[in-house]
């Protein structure tokens, strides 16, 4: 299988960069849908040309539908957006959302799907699940090391398509919820705002670490991979990935073209591969963030890929901060304006008497046209050479002559302006035939958009006005607290609980506290499962099966593990795990699955269209704003092994806590303020939602213990709500996202 390059177009100018740069492929955007709503993504006629010329070139262009979609924008826009790319030849979808998924593999099954970064997919199990649903290329997290990508290669063996080159997240894609919540542009719908570049101090027992000058503490190094490449492709890699669809076309064709000539290189002689200084130092001129690391491949995080100070502010303000304008220049003519045409075989045939015949080639296409009668000359025959030079004048068309067989008696005479139409003529059919050949017929429409399957649901759910409550627990102060309190149906405690030495029997002393409570338990697994854990996770889980009520899931990976174990009944899954349209947790509630939460990013009107049986709802808690590979004390101090509370306060002194989980090395950056719903008691119980949780995370016995009685006292105890509570945000129960 020939490897491909797949290059980043955030515009028609930056599609035609790429693929005259060397890249085997491009992804891009439209009007509608994509991660990158801000680039200069083309209207639905300039995409409709994108896809026809990339064909023509031999190459391939794949739709950026990777954000979550709301139920009216599934319902009403989606089938109308696609249809017509479909029909265009289309070669494939790039999908974050179940729901999204879904419907296109039902209404356009011929399309192939994609999965993207933003499904944060981390290993074997996930993919293999996504696989076995229809998708053809797992799109993998970035965070992922050379021996996690092999893993699922050999075990899955789907598409493989990585990262090479670019900026990278600070949060697992799919994960954050930063610039949503902060500024209610949410990355999850292709408005990120990016607030991981902006400066932080990060305190620890209050007092500050790192350097006076480190205050870039969430801004990672941009990747370059260009000295890796025969280990990416070592691990089973086949599409190899440049991000950038916001900068430059120049960015584009510059990365592209060095990426080409040392993917071709390798391809040629594997044993003596080596990167050049001059082409690394051209990598940086074309762009980076204060220097390059080389991602997650070969290291799980690391102070050396965070940026920490921002050089390059600083070397603008001294005035010394300027690009090499010179190789943009050339970036630009050679690329950006150049004009690509593909060679073709043709066969002129001028004989007198007869009509002009031309015939052309262009792999495996064949077309002749037939033109003007050729009378006998009167003055001066056209000569060999005469008609050769006015056909080879292919001018703007895509195509130009590599052979051309001129058959003629040299005794004839046809206008010039008769041999111009019979080429263009010609070569017009030629771009029609062959582009043809990629262009679908539309299916029917099916129609079916579930609205039976979710009238049927929420008829169900009318039988029972019951509301149950439930509270996840991160401590065992937490957990003392919620025993404590009768109105509690259900417990979620945290994995970190019961981890390290004697797992079963902290297990079991918890379930068994729980139960005594006459309480359901639920082991809350991480927001990340990695492979190095994912044995002692399959463990746990069938230990833990028939002893307690379930499992709280976070991500595709525990997803697929708990289904290839059979206790998708058991799972809740939790709000990373995204529902934003029924569609979505149609998807989830015919795997099997008990239960399913609400996204953090609907408004109450969106949660009042969406069908909402056996869904929850967390009414209080501190938000998780980043689920993070990296570690702020690794990054500013030093590692200890040891899960620990971290500050991080931003320019407007608001402070967010941060959890370093170390029992599976990821860090979770909570909101600074908790979001409480009390006076929307009345309005959340209209929902049609009968399962609501409260979610403790940092918060000691004493303050658990007031917030249960808080909230409990408000929505089962009918209390009112007092005067002077803490303070809460609303999240996006009122304003939503865009």
């Amino acid at each position: 299988m020939k490897l491909e390059l797949l290059a980043p177009a955030g515009s028609i100018e930056g599609m035609r960069a790429a693929i005259a740069a060397g890249a085997d492929a491009v992804y891009m955007g439209g009007e509608l849908f994509g991660a990158r709503a801000y680039a200069n993504n083309p209207e639905e006629e300039g995409l409709k040309e994108a896809i026809d010329y990339v064909h023509l070139h031999k190459k391939k262009l794949y739709l950026t539908v990777n954000t979550l979609l709301k139920n009216k924008e599934l319902k009403t826009q989606l089938y109308d957006y696609i249809a017509p790319f479909y029909e265009q030849g289309l070669d494939a979808v790039i999908v974050q959302d179940f729901g999204v998924l879904t419907f296109l593999k039902k209404e356009f099954p011929k399309l192939p799907l994609h999965a993207s970064t933003q499904m944060a997919v981390t290993g074997a199990e996930g993919a293999r699940l996504l696989k076995k649903f229809g998708v053809s290329r797992v799109v993998t997290a970035r965070e992922l090391s050379l021996s996690e990508i092999k893993e699922i290669d050999e075990q899955t063996g789907v598409e493989i398509e990585s990262f090479i080159h670019g900026a990278l997240c600070y949060s697992y894609s799919g994960m954050c919820l930063f610039s949503s919540m902060l500024g209610g542009r949410s990355g999850n719908r292709g408005r990120c705002a990016q607030p991981c570049r902006l400066p932080y101090k990060v305190e620890c027992y209050g007092k500050k670490t790192g350097s006076q000058k480190e205050e870039y503490p969430l801004s990672l190094k941009d990747m370059c991979t260009i000295e890796l490449l025969p280990e990416i492709l070592n691990a089973g890699v086949y599409s190899l990935k440049i991000e950038g669809r916001m900068k430059k076309p120049e960015y584009a064709a510059g990365v592209t073209r060095i990426y080409r000539k040392y993917l071709d290189l390798y391809e040629k002689n594997p044993a003596s591969y080596h990167v050049e200084k001059s082409d690394f130092e051209e990598l940086l001129e074309l762009y980076q963030r204060d220097g390059f690391s080389q991602g997650y491949y070969r290291q799980h995080n690391g102070r050396n890929m965070v940026a920490l100070e921002n050089l390059k502010q600083q070397k603008k303000e001294k005035g010394v901060c300027q690009r090499d304008e010179a190789l943009f220049h050339t970036l630009k003519k050679e690329y950006t304006e150049k004009k690509l045409q593909e060679k073709i075989n043709g066969t002129l045939m001028l004989y007198t008497g007869a009509p002009a015949i031309l015939d052309l080639e262009y792999d495996k296409i064949r077309v002749s046209v037939e033109g003007d009668r050729l009378e006998m000359a009167q003055n001066q025959a056209l000569t060999q050479e005469r008609i050769r030079k006015q056909m080879m004048k292919t001018g703007n068309t895509p195509f130009c002559f590599e052979n051309l067989e001129i058959q003629t008696d040299e005794q004839g005479f046809l206008p010039m302006q008769s041999l111009n139409e019979l080429r263009r003529k010609g070569l017009s059919l030629l771009k029609e035939q062959y582009l043809n050949s990629f262009k679908r017929t539309l299916p029917e429409k099916t129609g079916e958009q579930n609205n039976n399957y979710a009238e049927s649901k929420s008829s169900e759910l009318e039988t029972s006005e019951e509301i149950y409550y439930y509270a996840s627990v991160e401590t065992r102060e937490q957990l003392s607290a919620v025993l404590e309190r009768p109105e509690i149906t259900g417990v979620y405690f945290d994995s970190t609980l019961v981890w390290g030495n004697s797992v079963e029997q902290k297990l079991d002393q918890i379930v068994e506290r729980i139960h005594k409570k006459k309480k359901e338990a639920y082991l809350m697994l991480p927001y990340i499962l990695r492979k190095e854990k994912t044995d002692q996770i399959r463990k746990l889980i069938e230990y833990s099966a028939e002893r307690l009520e379930g499992f709280l899931i976070r991500n595709v990976e525990e997803l697929g593990l708990l289904e290839k174990m059979g206790f998708l009944n058991q799972a809740v899954c939790d709000f990373s795990l995204y529902t934003m349209n029924d569609e979505s947790k149609c998807f989830f509630d015919k795997k099997g699955v008990k239960r399913t939460t609400i996204p953090l990013e609907l408004n109450e009107s969106e949660i009042k269209k969406r069908e909402n049986s056996d869904s929850e709802m967390i009414i209080y808690g501190y938000y998780p704003m980043m689920i993070s590979a990296q570690c702020l004390k690794k990054t500013c101090e030093r590692c200890e092994k040891k899960a620990d509370i971290v500050t991080l306060t931003d320019r407007y002194k608001s402070r967010f806590r941060t959890k370093t989980v170390c029992d599976f090395c990821y860090n979770v950056i909570y909101n600074s303020i908790p979001t409480g719903f009390l006076q929307e008691e009345e309005k959340i119980k209209k929902l049609g939602i009968k399962n609501l949780r409260i979610s403790l995370t940092t918060e000691r016995k004493q303050e658990s213990k007031e917030l249960l009685e808080l909230f409990l006292g408000v929505y089962k105890n009918k209390k009112n709500v007092p005067k002077n509570v803490l303070e809460f945000t609303k999240g996006h129960f009122k304003r939503g996202v865009e």
